[in-house]
């Protein structure tokens, strides 16, 4: 009877610690499998390459970067469907550029939780612009620039800046991992900041040198790196018509310009044209969509190689 007794004892608190065992891997089970979890990479949405790159840079292996933008279309006048604007409302985290960049982002209902726009500290540098003009770039349709200049991190100063915001609104995110994120910056900062000197050395052997730039998106570009230049509205994709080669004469007339800088590769009747006009051509990509080849890093010191062309001693 005694043993009868101590066996069901044991029984009963074997049953017990299993109970409890079981429990315990439930509570193991349950909360792995839950979404949003801090061992998943964020998913993060952004508006153009360069937040992309900034992003993929600082975040490495925990974040998850989407950037739905076709490759034939300038993100700054991208107009998503309902789809697209469905997956930016379910990220973990948006980035914006800002100074009215992506101007669908104003029309659209997307959480204020879930945006970080980049360059919101120092919106006291944005640049007003004057005037407008409706034309296209590529697949994204008439449109007119807007009243401020928005490629700001062609300054890269400013491009820094961004970078930061983005550690920052990562740490948000995932606490427990501003330091990796930190040191990510750090690495992406050092780059920027030894192109911006770069750039610096290289302009100041001339700095009064008369630049012509085909489109009027370097604004923050020539004004960090003091650049004396007028714009165009020249796209590189197609042929200036007798109206605006009558306009570049007009430039020239009292901006005797000797270079002109690009966006993209141009085609060869417009390289023709201004060569017979006295005129070469560079290309300076601002790199708002993805490269063709490599990335925002081997772009850049792509564009510093083809400026050290303009400024070279003769």
């Amino acid at each position: 009877m005694c043993c009868l007794k101590f066996r069901k004892l044991i029984s009963t608190s074997n049953m017990k610690a299993l109970s409890r065992i079981a429990a315990i891997l439930l509570l193991v089970i349950v909360f792995s499998v839950q979404p949003g979890t801090a061992s998943e990479p964020l998913n993060v949405y952004v508006v153009n390459y360069p937040l992309k790159y900034f992003a993929e840079r600082i975040g490495g292996e925990h974040v998850r970067v989407e950037f739905p933008v076709p490759a034939d279309v300038d993100p700054a006048y991208w107009n998503p469907d309902l789809a697209n604007i469905a997956a930016y409302q379910k990220a973990d985290l948006i980035l914006l550029n800002g100074a009215g960049y992506a101007g669908w982002v104003a029309k659209v209902s997307l959480p204020r939780s879930k945006m970080a726009d980049t360059s919101k500290k120092f919106k006291d540098r944005y640049i007003s612009t004057q005037g407008a003009l409706t034309h296209s770039h590529g697949g994204a349709g008439q449109h007119a620039h807007e009243d401020l200049a928005f490629t700001t991190w062609l300054d890269l100063t400013l491009a820094a800046r961004q970078a930061e915001a983005v550690a920052l609104a990562l740490g948000r995110k995932r606490p427990e991992l501003r330091d990796t994120f930190q040191r990510g910056y750090n690495a992406l900062a050092g780059e920027l900041m030894d192109l911006d000197q770069r750039i610096q050395a290289i302009v100041s052997r001339k700095p009064s040198m008369p630049l012509i730039v085909s489109h009027p998106v370097y604004d923050y570009f020539a004004r960090r790196y003091e650049l004396n230049i007028e714009n165009l509205h020249w796209e590189p994709d197609q042929i200036p018509d007798g109206e605006q080669w009558r306009a570049l004469e007009a430039i020239l007339a009292r901006h005797p310009a000797r270079w002109l800088i690009w966006e993209g590769r141009p085609v060869q009747a417009s390289v023709d044209g201004l060569k017979s006009h006295g005129v070469d051509s560079i290309v300076y990509d601002p790199c708002g969509n993805v490269p063709d080849q490599g990335d925002f890093m081997t772009v850049m010191k792509q564009n510093v190689e083809n400026l050290r062309k303009v400024y070279q001693e003769q």
